[in-house]
């Protein structure tokens, strides 16, 4: 309690701002929560990445997914999860490697530039068992890395439409928090410093998704991918700006 609160209300309203427009950002889209909250987190507080968000991820995953649920396809979350678990199995072992590294910030920064550069392809990958299991791996080690994991499964779904799309990438993401925060705690990297911390943001995360309710029915994904990729960004390039100046 005494780390968090040494934080000082400065950086906890930062990090709540973060917070809570990731949370728009992932129950409208299915993606965006890591990307935005991320590199922002990782300004102020880096010693609490991923493991605040990752715990964060579990409300906002299971509210996404329960307001969603009726167009959920559960054949292809079998495959996605399998993929995800072993993700965050190998990503584990990697952090206990990367956790004490000044380089976990200009990791953030990387991956963030990948989910965006993987959102603007445009590929058209059939979202096949195979092809869910791959993304639900490599989504899974960043993940549970970066708190960012939404690219490659928002890859396979970008051409869906956009209720299908965030129903299916909202459940992916909620059962990876599940195993990404599972493989942390195992591997040691969770403490009780990232639960107080997460346990005060999330009546921001609660109330963020009770606001994109409604802005769920009128807007339209298209509208909010610019915004979200723009957004995440800045973010990671004023991270990357600030670690290498």
């Amino acid at each position: 309690m005494a780390e968090v609160l040494a934080l000082g209300w400065g950086v906890w309203a930062f990090c709540a701002a973060a917070v809570f427009f990731g949370t728009i950002l992932q129950r409208l889209a299915g993606q965006g929560f890591g990307m935005i909250a991320a590199p922002m987190l990782a300004m102020v507080a880096p010693g609490y990445l991923p493991a605040t968000l990752l715990l964060l991820g579990l409300v906002i995953g299971a509210g996404a997914v329960s307001i969603d649920r009726s167009a959920l396809v559960r054949a292809e979350l079998i495959p996605g999860f399998a993929g995800r678990a072993l993700g965050a199995v190998i990503a584990a072992v990697i952090a206990l490697q990367v956790a004490d590294s000044g380089r976990l910030a200009l990791v953030v920064a990387g991956v963030v530039y990948l989910g965006i550069a993987l959102s603007l392809l445009g590929v058209k990958v059939a979202i096949r068992p195979v092809s869910l299991a791959i993304a639900g791996c490599a989504g899974g080690i960043m993940g549970t890395l970066t708190a960012v994991g939404a690219p490659p499964m928002a890859l396979l779904y970008q051409h869906e439409s956009a209720r299908r799309s965030a129903a299916m990438q909202n459940a992916f993401y909620a059962f990876g928090m599940i195993v990404s925060v599972a493989a942390l705690t195992l591997a040691g990297l969770i403490g009780w410093r990232h639960l107080v911390l997460a346990l005060s943001l999330a009546p921001v995360s609660i109330l963020a998704l009770l606001l994109a309710g409604p802005l769920a029915r009128r807007v339209a994904r298209g509208r909010i991918r610019p915004v979200a990729l723009g957004l995440a960004f800045l973010a990671a390039t004023v991270l990357l700006l600030r670690q290498l100046l």
